[in-house]
């Protein structure tokens, strides 16, 4: 049988434990129901976390507030309050699951964007304990988390501030949260889900300031500032070093602070390859209302170093007069692919001129790759952790012949052209995982007027993947909390005997916690932890069983952290 509660209830060894006292010695018995295993009282709320031989009680009191929902009561005065940590009794009373071996795909859960402070510190560092133990007794492998270089990298070149990361990966480590770290070199802010503005480096954007066309810009001369423009990537313009020796030594100073933990808490490095810390270009940018959904987007090749770049494919193919830019009639970012010449069902996107343009522009974002990747894979070279570089889910006018939303991010895929397979034996050359997004959509969920096939799409990314024997992760592109979501999720997971590598999920947060959602995000966890290649030999009312005893468990912790998060 895939489930025991008897075996995963109380008997695991080397995992996180919680305990629940409610004033009383309430005791818990794996084989009761679930609403025997906490019974809240308010008056004297204790948590108690073993990890291994290793024991921590927490106490908190619920402090008074304005009127709130009763299910979630206010601790604002406790938000950023240290964590009270006393010897604890020997006894354990309740296992509540998290950790053991995952027969399926785990699950991972991004943190806030703004987990760490500028300047260090943790925000919301009492929210953040109670969060990370309810979802490591819910079952989840790790978190992920970004390593903002506009933070760590602030003021000066070379010199490097960790300590709210220092933190927080002692935090996940105590709690036994396995950390994916995301090598951010872009900006947050300007992107969907950015509810932060975190901007590159001070001592960059002065540079950036010096040279506009250090940023990537657009055919009406607009500057985007959330990455720095790949044309540059060689060249020693950020003080006598190149932007890949910079993201090179900013990873080797982050391999150098955080060696003790590589391997066993930090098990995957994400490398930052654009904006949003994805592998393309900002060519649909919602700061000031430029794009908007459905629009094609538009191309980013217009910075004097890729200019110089195109000019010089130009000379080299013979037809000087294709090196002065882009195509001219590929309409505006929020056009469609039929109001254009070159996009529309048989415009010049198929032609000589197109085949020639779409193809250097392209194979710049590869070769983008190549640099970033040949620096990660010798920095952590050994270190025990995965590479993994995340490629947008451009699922928008996937339908039409042309594919200009993926066309002008850099993605060289049509109805006559796979522009996946490229990108995935690249990162196979290196051995990285492909993290792609949007796995949670359905197509029958979109605008169909906008040809949207987001399923049709994450089936061919997993075909490249395979293709190219590469590992394949997934994201969910848009924060969902309901079943139809999750199940989808589960599908792609595990399709076709062959499973994801990992999944992370977006994201978390007071909507994660709140009663209705966390239930189906525990039951949810548990099935992709049993997930079985898409084959249905495990007990579906054992999985709701072992999740309903999770939710109930977890409700001290996951009370604390909703109330927290909210309130902060």
């Amino acid at each position: 049988m895939a489930f025991n509660l008897a075996q995963q209830v109380g008997t695991l060894r080397g995992t996180p434990m919680l305990m629940v006292e409610t004033g009383s010695a309430a005791r818990a018995d794996p084989q009761s129901a679930p609403a025997a295993v906490w019974k809240p009282q308010a008056a004297d709320r204790r948590f108690r976390i073993q990890i291994g031989a290793a024991q921590t009680e927490i106490e908190t009191a619920p402090a008074a507030c304005p009127a709130r929902s009763t299910a979630l009561p206010c601790l604002s005065a406790a938000c950023d309050a240290p964590v009270v940590a006393r010897q604890p009794e020997a006894e354990v009373r309740e296992h509540l699951g998290g950790g053991g071996a995952v027969k399926g795909v785990p699950v991972f859960v991004m943190m806030p964007l703004d987990t760490v402070k500028p300047g260090g510190g943790l925000n919301r560092r009492k929210a953040m304990n109670a969060s990370l133990m309810a979802l490591k007794n819910a079952g989840v492998e790790g978190v992920m988390v970004d390593v903002w270089w506009g933070m760590v990298e602030k003021e000066r070149p070379g010199e490097y501030d960790w300590r709210g990361y220092d933190e927080f990966m002692d935090m996940a480590s105590r709690i036994g949260l396995k950390v994916q770290a995301v090598m951010s070199f872009h900006q947050c802010g300007g992107n969907v889900g950015d509810s932060v503005t975190i901007p590159l480096p001070d001592w960059v954007l002065e540079e950036v300031k010096k040279d506009p066309d250090l940023a990537y810009t657009d055919q009406w001369g607009r500057r985007n500032p959330e990455y720095l423009s790949l044309g540059c990537d060689a060249l020693p313009v950020l003080k006598g070093r190149s932007p890949v020796q910079c993201y090179a030594d900013f990873m080797r100073a982050f391999r150098h602070r955080f060696a003790h933990l590589l391997g066993s808490t930090i098990v995957e490095i994400q490398v930052g390859m654009g904006p949003a810390g994805e592998l393309r270009y900002p060519s649909y940018p919602e700061a000031e209302g430029t794009w908007k959904f459905p629009g094609i987007g538009a191309f980013q090749c217009y910075d004097k170093y890729m200019l110089s770049n195109l000019k010089t494919a130009a000379e080299a193919a013979g037809k000087t007069e294709w090196g002065h830019g882009g195509p001219s009639d590929a309409g505006g970012y929020n056009n469609w692919p039929e109001d254009t010449a070159f996009f529309r069902h048989d415009g010049g996107w198929n032609g000589a001129y197109g085949e020639f343009f779409l193809s250097w522009y392209s194979q710049m974002l590869l070769d983008h790759g190549e640099r970033i990747l040949s620096s990660a894979t010798s920095v952590f070279d050994s270190a025990g952790v995965k590479i993994s570089v995340k490629v947008a889910g451009i699922h928008w006018h996937y339908g039409t012949r042309s594919h200009a939303p993926e066309l002008t991010a850099g993605y060289y895929n049509t109805r006559y052209r796979d522009g996946y397979l490229p990108i995935a034996r690249m990162l196979g050359r290196h051995g990285a995982v492909f993290n792609f997004t949007c796995v949670e959509m359905r197509d029958g969920e979109q605008p169909r007027e906008a040809a949207c096939k987001p399923e049709e799409l994450v089936r061919q990314v997993a075909a490249a993947a395979r293709e190219a024997g590469v590992e394949l992760a997934g994201e969910n592109a848009l924060p969902r909390y309901d079943e139809t979501a999750h199940e989808q999720i589960v599908t792609a997971a595990a399709r076709d005997s062959e499973k994801m590598a990992a999944f992370t999920y977006l994201r978390m947060g007071p909507d994660l916690f709140q009663p209705d959602n966390w239930r189906r995000f525990v039951a949810f966890v548990k099935t992709m932890a049993e997930s079985k290649g898409g084959s249905a030999d495990h007990c579906r009312e054992m999985v709701e069983r072992e999740a309903e005893l999770s939710v109930h468990a977890t409700v001290p912790l996951v009370q604390e952290a909703a109330a927290a998060l909210t309130c902060a």
